[in-house]
């Protein structure tokens, strides 16, 4: 079931295009990365899909459905600028937010406790959001998005602030829903999160497609053309081979890109003769190198054509 479908919307303030005619959809059960650069248009589409601006051309549906209410009560957004009300009570700040979602009080309050109870929260149900840490503040802040049981799930940046621990929890709890069949948007700038947890990809760069689809495929379709070599000696050779088109070198340790024709038996052989090789590894590349390559050459076109 497609739980979101993105069609052909477009939004414009002034003279600037922030999002320029772009489709996607997402299955139920998906963990769907939408990434970009800062100003690439990610906000603005998640503002659009919330139905806080609408598209100046194009439509978004909902479990199928484009009528407001629909979509609203069956989304859960965690917004990158948290806010939380501080002089009220954590269990006060967490009905108010289940009222908004229509929830009765009875139903609240058992997820409530039970959302406090899992991420180790319990005994701060009766203090005030003032006296939390900001990371307890954040773990509160993600209760109030998830505690309407929503169909879709908006993180956007869910990790930022967080301790590696919470981090880990905040990761746990986004594959426990996940697998309860929540679809969730994981808006981020940590191309090493989205690869460890997306099901798919939607890359934009001045409010434009770059990349879109399943991640493995897109990452087969960069070729493997990555080495990780690890060696004792000189490095010189990585300098000097034909080889390599970009590497980055920590001292006895490389990460290399191969020029699309390249050959690497025989960039092991120009190793072998200048060093020790402790490791030679041909690997896919990984989705940091995807994008930034994609964004780089989508700004080179986008110069080319001005």
């Amino acid at each position: 079931m497609k739980v979101l479908e993105i069609q052909g919307i477009t939004k414009q303030f002034g003279d600037f295009k922030a999002v320029d005619n772009i489709d996607f959809s997402i299955d139920e059960g998906k963990i769907f990365g939408l990434l970009g650069p800062n100003g690439a248009g990610k906000t603005t589409t998640i503002r659009m899909i919330m139905n806080i601006i609408a598209p100046d051309d194009g439509q978004i549906l909902i479990l199928g459905n484009q009528n407001e209410g629909i979509a609203i009560d069956n989304i859960g957004y965690l917004p990158e600028e948290r806010g939380m009300y501080r002089k009220m009570k954590v269990k006060d700040v967490l009905l108010f937010l289940s009222a908004l979602r229509s929830m009765d009080k009875k139903s609240a309050t058992e997820q409530i406790d039970f959302w406090l109870d899992k991420v180790g929260l319990a005994e701060w149900k009766n203090k005030k959001v003032e006296e939390l840490s900001k990371g307890m503040q954040q773990k509160i802040q993600f209760i109030g998005t998830v505690i309407h049981k929503p169909k879709l799930l908006i993180l956007d940046e869910p990790f930022g602030g967080l301790d590696p621990i919470n981090q880990n929890l905040i990761k746990d709890l986004m594959l426990e829903l996940r697998d309860m069949g929540t679809t969730i948007i994981f808006s981020t700038h940590v191309m090493e999160s989205a690869e460890k947890l997306c099901d798919e990809i939607f890359l934009i760069n001045k409010g434009k497609k770059v990349l879109y689809g399943n991640l493995n495929d897109i990452k087969h379709s960069f070729g493997l053309q990555n080495i990780v070599i690890k060696y004792d000696g000189n490095g010189d050779f990585l300098k000097l081979s034909r080889n390599i088109k970009k590497c980055n070198n920590y001292g006895n340790t490389a990460e290399i890109q191969l020029e699309k024709d390249a050959d690497a038996q025989e960039l092991l052989r120009e190793a072998i003769k200048e060093c020790k090789i402790q490791k030679f590894e041909i690997v896919e590349p990984s989705l940091h190198e995807i994008f930034i390559e994609s964004v780089s050459e989508n700004n080179e076109e986008g110069e080319g054509n001005e």
